[in-house]
């Protein structure tokens, strides 16, 4: 038994990649992880790019009673989806975001606070992020009506070199406008410029009285790094980007092979 170096009272955890198999599968050893931090009295809260309707399969299997930080904190909802607050684009920013992903030939979903919204039910990556969250999309070309309750718009590009440079032009056009950051090589999420996983570390601070210096982050992407930087210590995935690896306390194994159970095991029970 190893005996953990820092006081954790929180966990949070990135969900795509962190928490669940690249096939979305919440292992069993993973959930015994997360019950066995709430057995130490620690809290465990997740936070994702995902929608929170997307995130409520994962409530139930982990007895989640933190908030849910949905649209990387664009939304922050209670276990049951009640919502805490919401943090929407302005409609300038998200027509601004439109028109420059638009600029580079890269489709665009928008999620309002209700809605996932697609300029094509059979576009790239439609049907398995349709897969992973649990809700169909609505197809539609005009957003106009939409643009006063945006709080993420994903652009969606398998041209990963493509996807960095947007990712790039989006940060230096919009500025402190929104926040802008791949999510995956194939997303970059647009959202307003305190919705980050930084900001969740600090508005769950704010919530439930935990310090973000007692705070320990999961993640495995580069919107993720907001997070470690915020929190006490943070843990990296095995599949990271050496960039993403640095910016961790520690690092695990990938997600293929029960990374974060192994990490919290180590880092945060103490077992060998």
């Amino acid at each position: 038994m190893t005996t953990p170096q820092h006081d954790i009272r929180l966990v949070l955890a990135d969900v795509d990649g962190t928490l669940v198999t690249r096939e979305k599968i919440l292992t069993p050893r993973a959930i015994r992880a997360v019950h066995a931090l709430r057995e130490k009295n620690i809290i465990f809260a997740i936070t994702s790019g995902r929608p929170p309707r997307g995130m409520e399969m994962l409530v139930q299997p982990l007895a989640l009673s933190a908030p849910l930080a949905g649209f990387n904190g664009g939304m922050m909802v209670h276990p049951d989806l009640s919502l805490i607050e919401a943090l929407r684009l302005p409609r300038s920013t998200a027509q601004k975001t439109l028109d420059l992903l638009k600029d580079h030939q890269v489709p665009a979903w928008v999620y309002t606070s209700t809605e996932w919204l697609v300029p094509d039910a059979h576009g790239p990556h439609v049907a398995r992020e349709e897969w992973t969250v649990k809700f169909p999309p609505r197809e539609t070309q005009d957003l106009d009506a939409a643009l006063d309750d945006v709080v993420k718009i994903t652009g969606v590009s398998d041209d990963a070199a493509l996807m960095q440079s947007v990712a790039s032009t989006l940060q230096r056009e919009l500025g402190t406008e929104a926040s802008a950051a791949l999510s995956q090589p194939y997303y970059v999420d647009i959202t307003h410029p305190h919705a980050n996983k930084g900001g969740v570390v600090h508005t769950l601070e704010r919530l439930l009285g935990v310090p973000a210096t007692a705070m320990l982050t999961v993640g495995d992407q580069p919107n993720d790094v907001l997070m470690f930087r915020a929190s006490g210590v943070s843990i990296a995935m095995g599949q990271a980007t050496e960039d993403v690896k640095a910016s961790a306390t520690w690092t695990t194994a990938s997600s293929e092979e029960e990374g974060f159970a192994r990490g919290i095991e180590r880092f945060v029970l103490g077992e060998d």
